[in-house]
C-alpha cells in the first residue's frame, strides 16, 4: 500500500508496540523520540500520517502541532495526538490546535490501526 507513518514518541516500549502493529499492517514506520528537533524530522520524512505524543523531551507535542498547522506545506498532514491524559480539556486543546484525531494511552491495538487507516484515506 505504501503508507508511511512517522511516530514522535519518547517511550521506547510504546514506540515499539506501535511500530510492530503498523508494520504488520503494511505501513512503513519511522520514529523519533525528541520534541526539540521533531519539526526537522517531520520535514525530512514527509509522512502520510503523523503520530504525535503530547509529552516529549525538549518540546511539547502541542507546540509541534501548532507549528505544523502554521506551515502551509505541512498544514494538511493528518496528525493523531497521543496523550496519557484523558481529560476533556486535553482533547479540546488538541482539537483547537488542529489534531485530526486524539487517542489516550493505553490504547487498543485495533483502535490505533483503524484510526490511522482512516486518517490515511482522507
Amino acid at each position: 500500500m505504501g503508507r508511511r507513518v512517522l511516530l514522535i514518541e519518547d517511550e521506547p516500549h510504546i514506540a515499539e508496540a506501535i511500530r510492530f502493529l503498523l508494520t504488520r499492517d503494511g505501513w512503513t514506520v519511522a520514529s523519533h523520540g525528541d520534541g526539540s528537533d521533531a519539526m526537522d524530522v517531520i520535514r525530512r520524512e514527509v509522512p502520510d500520517v503523523l503520530v504525535l505524543d503530547v509529552k516529549l523531551p525538549g518540546r511539547s507535542g502541542y507546540d509541534i502541532l501548532g507549528e505544523l498547522r502554521a506551515d502551509p506545506t505541512l498544514a494538511a498532514l493528518p496528525v493523531l495526538v497521543l496523550s496519557a491524559r484523558s481529560r476533556q480539556e486535553d482533547r479540546d486543546m488538541a482539537a483547537e490546535i488542529g489534531a485530526s484525531h486524539f487517542m489516550t494511552k493505553p490504547f487498543g491495538n485495533a483502535e490505533i490501526v483503524a484510526a490511522l487507516r482512516q486518517m490515511a484515506q482522507t
